[in-house]
């Protein structure tokens, strides 16, 4: 079993940055892609960015160049760098991994979730 935690989420008015975190802990083998997703009242889901296990990345139309994904494997940890932040970002902000086990079995699993405010 894998958990994650997530921080870094708060209250910043358009135009500002913020870094998300989500730390992953318990039985970790192998942590494949990686990845983000927001939700806002009322919407689906949607991706934000992903990072796969060999390195490529993929960006939600609404953030790219704007936000970053990236992982720190001595601490299996994933960030989310997010600048030039927009009202329309407003959501709550979820981390989300492809963990393969000892016998090859992949399994999903997501964070809590982290509010983003963004003022304008």
């Amino acid at each position: 079993q894998v958990h994650l935690v997530e921080s870094g989420g708060g209250l910043v008015q358009a135009g500002g940055s913020l870094r998300l975190s989500c730390a992953a802990s318990g039985s970790i083998f192998i942590i494949n892609a990686i990845g983000w997703y927001r939700q806002a009242p009322g919407n689906q889901r949607e991706l934000v960015a992903v990072l796969t296990s060999g390195g490529s990345t993929n960006y939600g139309d609404s953030v790219k160049g704007r936000f970053t994904i990236s992982r720190d494997n001595a601490k299996n940890t994933m960030y989310l760098q997010m600048n030039s932040l927009k009202p329309e970002g407003t959501a709550v902000y979820y981390c989300y991994l492809v963990h393969v086990d000892s016998t090859g079995v992949f399994g999903n699993y997501w964070g809590q979730g982290t509010q983003v405010t963004i003022s304008s």
